[in-house]
This record gives C-alpha cells, structure tokens and sequence, in this order.
C-alpha cells in the first residue's frame, strides 16, 4: 500500500501522525498546520488564498484563485500520480460546509480510482465504498452511519453491527442507515452495485486495510 497523508485547511485534528513512509502533501492553509506539529511535507499545492503566503518550502505547486478544482481535489490527484492507493485527510471536515461536502465527493472519486480515502475529524471518520467492503476490528465502540452516495445502491449487506443487513438496498432519498452501532465485533459493511458513504466513531484505528 502507498498511502498518502494530506492536510487541508478545516479544522485539523491531529490524532494522526505520518509516517516515514508517508507522502505528505499540504493542501494551502494546511501547510501551517504541519508546521505547527513539526511536520514537514514533500510538496504544498494551492492558491494559497486560506494560507495568505507563498509558503517557504523547497516542492511548491501553486495553481490559480479562479480554477475548476479544489486545492484538495489537486492534492488528491498528485497523490494519484504517485501511485498513492490510500489516502488519510485530515483538515477536510469542520470548516465550510461547501469544502466538507465537496471533500466528501472527493471520497467517492477516490474510490473510483479503486483507491481508498478517509476524513478524518475530531469525532468522526468518513469513507466511501464502491462496489466493495470495509472492514472494522474488533473492539470499535460508537455510532457507525451509511449512506448512498447516489440513486441506489444494491446488495448492501451490514455484519456485525447492532442493525444487520442482508443483501438490502438504499437509495439517495432515505436515509434508513443513520445511526447503526459497533457492539465489539469484527463489522463488515459492503456494496455490490453502486457507492456508499460510511461514518464512524470508534477512530481511524479500527478500519482494516488502511
């Protein structure tokens, strides 16, 4: 696995720390972020209109004020260019309402590109599903979410949760997966036909495979 850390300019949480290993980008304001907690990234894309400067750093990318994209949306697929398969956000919720939505449907993007992307918040986590599974350990505590992102999505199936379902469907205008709950069990949440958006509570720890 590649994985790809990036800091964005909502509100930052810091409850992940890169690894060596990591490829860090800063997406504009989160640039100063990183800073703060002595961690330094290998390239800072953006406009630079939350940062308010051109940050002092060696690998700058800066793009136009007046873009189609978001400085996330560049930063995403930078790292998509690397070859990064994973992706851990943190900076991406809280904030703007717009910027987290819009970050939100960088989650689906990103699992179209059979990649996986999670925001992570100070509360909450959020990922998206296309046509797979996630998986949680074990141990995981607190309210879990799921969402269709679009129409329809069919043969959901939810194991190891407080509500199962088998092989169900959920559409774009009824929102039945609000507030399912991890009861200590291995949980599996997947998707055979279409995209879904999960929320957690338990933390980034507890999802498999990242």
């Amino acid at each position: 696995m590649h994985r790809c850390f990036i800091a964005g300019a909502g509100e930052y949480c810091g409850f992940y720390t890169p690894g060596t290993d990591d490829y860090i980008i800063a997406a504009d304001g989160g640039f100063a972020a990183l800073i703060s907690r002595g961690v330094a990234p290998d390239i800072v894309v953006g406009d630079f209109d939350s940062l308010g400067e051109i940050p002092d750093h060696p690998n700058v990318a800066i793009s136009p004020e007046e873009k189609d994209d978001t400085d996330m949306r560049i930063a995403v697929d930078h790292g998509l260019t690397r070859g990064c398969n994973a992706f851990i956000i943190d900076g991406g919720l809280g904030g703007r309402l717009d910027h987290t939505l819009a970050n939100m449907q960088l989650l689906t993007y990103i699992a179209k590109k059979n990649a996986t992307g999670v925001l992570i918040g100070h509360d909450i986590c959020v990922t998206a599903v296309a046509n797979g599974t996630i998986r949680f350990s074990p141990g995981a505590s607190g309210g879990v979410s799921v969402f269709c992102a679009g129409d329809r999505a069919e043969g959901v199936t939810i194991t190891g949760l407080k509500y199962a379902l088998q092989n169900g469907v959920l559409t774009g205008d009824y929102p039945i997966g609000v507030s399912n709950e991890c009861i200590g069990e291995r949980a599996e949440i997947s998707v055979c036909n279409g995209m879904l958006i999960v929320t957690w509570e338990c933390g980034l720890s507890f999802l498999e495979g990242l």
